[in-house]
């Protein structure tokens, strides 16, 4: 199923921050990866990666910038999932 959403410029800005950030965590940048794959293609976020995202959302020890990529990847998942 192709995916008609993409990440948003901002979206995809923050993801490119994250990466090049060496303070970063490995966490964050897995994500920020995805969002910047999913921001000119017609990849979804996998079964694995909305896993994960969901978990990050529960919980409270991530931040909100690992919060907000986790997001941005959960409103791009398969929704037939």
């Amino acid at each position: 199923m192709a995916n008609t959403k993409k990440s948003s410029k901002k979206k995809s800005s923050e993801a490119s921050k994250v990466l090049t950030d060496s303070s970063s965590s490995k966490i964050q940048k897995t994500l920020a990866a995805s969002v910047l794959a999913q921001s000119s293609t017609d990849k979804v976020t996998g079964k694995e990666m909305e896993t994960r995202a969901s978990e990050i959302l529960k919980s409270d020890k991530y931040n909100a910038t690992t919060k907000s990529l986790a997001a941005s990847l959960l409103s791009q998942s398969d929704k037939n999932r």
